[in-house]
């Protein structure tokens, strides 16, 4: 996921963009962005919470698939944006619960489009992506298990996506 997530945002020219991270995923520490802001959830809660601020890209890594209310979340992101700024968001799929402190929600490629599409992006100006194979969706009913390059394949498997991501431009 983060070798195409990167890719992303490498597209948009990081070193111009203000960027607001809601994750805490520390993304400021791999690219030199013009200005970075993070906040972390729950502590922000992007569901009521919106800064008086407009960024040209906003990072939800992991964060939405917690959201008691996703659309309300997906509207203030949309109001924090500049115009022809972008939301970069990343969550499971075919992965086990998780409550931090809650787990409500799931999405697809399609699913995630839509959603956006219903926040206020274009539809035609959302890019989604998704990555896994059952290999990983096995490994991750047990434990949470550590990176072993060598112990199963990395090919991607589109009917098993361990995790759904998209890009949605204003």
């Amino acid at each position: 996921m983060y070798r195409e997530t990167h890719a992303l945002v490498q597209e948009l020219a990081p070193e111009a963009l203000d960027v607001l991270e809601i994750s805490g995923t520390k993304w400021g520490e791999r690219f030199s962005f013009r200005n970075y802001r993070s906040v972390a959830y729950p502590e922000f809660d992007v569901c009521k919470d919106r800064l008086n601020e407009r960024f040209d890209l906003i990072i939800a890594d992991q964060v939405f698939e917690h959201l008691l209310w996703p659309y309300r979340a997906g509207r203030n992101v949309h109001a924090m944006l500049k115009t022809g700024g972008a939301f970069l968001v990343t969550t499971p799929f075919l992965i086990r619960v998780h409550p931090t402190p809650v787990d409500c929600s799931r999405w697809t490629e399609t699913g995630i489009q839509y959603l956006l599409a219903e926040c206020g992006f274009e539809l035609t100006r959302i890019r989604t992506g998704s990555w896994g194979n059952r290999a990983c969706v096995d490994a991750n009913f047990t434990a949470w298990p550590d990176y072993r390059p060598n112990e199963h394949s990395l090919a991607n498997e589109p009917e098993f996506p361990v995790v759904v991501w998209a890009l949605a431009r204003t």
